[in-house]
């Protein structure tokens, strides 16, 4: 048995996985964030409170993984943007709780992990992972092990696929998270909306409580031209990052993940593998990356998490 733990911005969530990638066990907790030492405590009894209400012995536990949203090395968290945590000692201070190996993955990580064991990836040598949330984050699992270089590898969302354009928060102008997010997405409907006061997406923002990554998307099925256009660019903007990872690496398999990856493939996937099919240098040899929607959902951190132990160099 394995446990993975996946920290979120909000909520702390923890689940014991077996050799098969099935979830035995799963609890969540509140994230009150109280300082550094209190939020690894709050991991600790979180993980013990899943182990005792799995009724699995805890000696059973072999590994415990955990996917960080930020910076991660050798037991350590270095940094987290969205967490006000630097320089902590995560294995040390765990291991109080359960004294197993720890390891560390950033979040997208995990996620890239999990999708190719038990998800999407299964099958393939070299697989990509890209989620689309309020960022673009990646992961990268080459020849069965996750690629993190010097330990923030695969920060595909900030290349740069516009000169000089939208500063991201990073510092860097134009990249790709500013126009492939689904903070972009939104964006790009909100702006859209405001130029054509007559498009259905006004009146499904109504229906949806709100503007989010489903509603030009919903309002595009509907025939509605203006939110036609706002998928339509938004899928050009998906392709130039999709197709220089796909140059870069060439890898088997790449899935795209987070919320936006349900949106209707004829709007979404299907216009995207025709981009970047016509655009990847592959295309002169006939050789094709298989673009892919993620299959493991809110469970991919989990279980990601838990086999990182197989996937660590």
């Amino acid at each position: 048995m394995h446990l993975g733990i996946d920290v979120g911005g909000t909520n702390l969530k923890a689940g014991l996985v077996d050799d098969q990638g099935k979830l035995v066990q799963v609890c969540r907790t509140p994230l009150n964030f109280c300082g550094a030492e209190a939020f690894v405590d709050a991991l600790g009894e979180l993980a013990l409170r899943t182990v005792r209400e799995s009724g699995v012995d805890p000696a059973s536990v072999e590994t415990v993984g955990m996917g960080i949203p930020g910076a991660v090395s050798e037991g350590r968290i270095i940094y987290t943007s969205n967490i006000p945590l630097q320089d902590v000692p995560v294995e040390k201070w765990f291991r109080r709780y359960l004294d197993v190996p720890v390891f560390l993955g950033n979040d997208a990580d995990c996620a890239a992990v999990g999708e190719y064991f038990h998800g999407a990836g299964r099958g393939s040598r070299d697989f990509v992972v890209v989620t689309l949330g309020t960022g673009v984050g990646g992961g990268l699992v080459i020849g069965g092990k996750l690629q993190t270089g010097l330990g923030m590898g695969g920060e595909v969302g900030h290349m740069v696929i516009v000169h000089d354009g939208e500063l991201c928060n990073c510092g860097r102008k134009g990249c790709w998270e500013r126009y492939a997010s689904a903070t972009a997405l939104i964006r790009l409907t909100k702006e859209a909306m405001e130029q054509h006061p007559d498009s259905r997406m006004h009146a499904v923002a109504a229906e949806l409580g709100g503007v989010d990554g489903r509603t030009s998307f919903t309002a595009a099925e509907q025939g509605d031209p203006a939110a036609l256009d706002v998928c339509s660019r938004y899928v050009s903007y998906l392709a130039a990052g999709v197709t220089n990872l796909v140059n870069m690496l060439q890898p088997e398999k790449l899935a795209l993940g987070g919320g936006v990856a349900d949106a209707p493939a004829a709007l979404l996937l299907d216009p995207l593998r025709r981009t970047v099919a016509e655009e990847c240098i592959g295309r002169h040899a006939g050789v094709y990356t298989e673009i892919v929607k993620a299959e493991l959902g809110n469970d991919a951190g989990i279980i990601g998490a838990a086999m990182l132990h197989r996937a660590v160099r």
